[in-house]
Parts: structure tokens; sequence; C-alpha cells
């Protein structure tokens, strides 16, 4: 079992810059950071979890239309560790943030969640 502590939330105005940190230990966890594509979800109020941004393990990466050109994900297997720039942000990216490994089929690989981190963007 691994287990998903994420970092870097808080209260920003629209326009704003975060910085989200994720790390991934326990038993085989770098062994399994290493091989497995990953991910940050997010969850509004009332919304569904989405997958916002992922890292392949060659660090390719893909993003969620909303935050295309806004976010960028990166990870650091030295480190089981991934991180999401969030730059230019917007009322509609408050949610709470979330690290997981992900699937091809795009859904998280690994249970439970972390606690994730809230991130507010707001006047």
């Amino acid at each position: 079992q691994v287990r998903l502590v994420e970092s870097g939330g808080g209260l920003v105005q629209p326009g704003g810059s975060l910085r989200l940190s994720c790390t991934v230990s326990g038993i085989a966890s770098r062994i399994l950071f290493s091989s497995n594509e990953m991910g940050w979800f997010r969850q509004a109020p009332g919304k569904q979890r989405e997958l916002v941004a992922s890292t392949t393990t060659g660090s390719t990466t893909d993003y969620a239309d909303s935050v295309k050109g806004r976010f960028t994900i990166s990870r650091d297997n030295a480190r089981n560790a991934v991180y999401l720039q969030m730059n230019s942000l917007k009322p509609e990216d408050t949610a709470d943030y979330y690290c997981n490994g992900v699937h091809q089929n795009r859904e998280p690989t690994f249970s439970p969640w972390g606690q994730g981190t809230q991130v507010t963007v707001s006047s």
C-alpha cells in the first residue's frame, strides 16, 4: 500500500500562482512510483473528481483543456514526488487537488486517496 501526501494549496487571487507537491511513500513505493504514470486530479464542490494533468514515466505530459497553457506537471523519480505548477489561476480552478497514479483508462491507480490540498482562487 502506498501513502499519498499532497501539499502547497492555499488562497490566491485570480491571476496568481501556486505550486503543489505530492510525495509517495510506503511498501515498494519507489518501484510503484517510477513505473506508473502519475497525475493530479481535482474535485470542486458539487462536482466529480477530474484528471487535470498527467506525466508518464518518460515525462510525457498531458493536460485537460481547461488548464492547458496554465498548469505544468513534473515529476522527480529520485524523490518519489510529483509537482503541479499552476499559473494564471481562475476562480473555476477552486477545488481540492489530489495526486495519484493514472491507468491507461485514465482512472486512478492507488488506494486510498491522500488527504488532498485545497486551492481557493478568490479576490
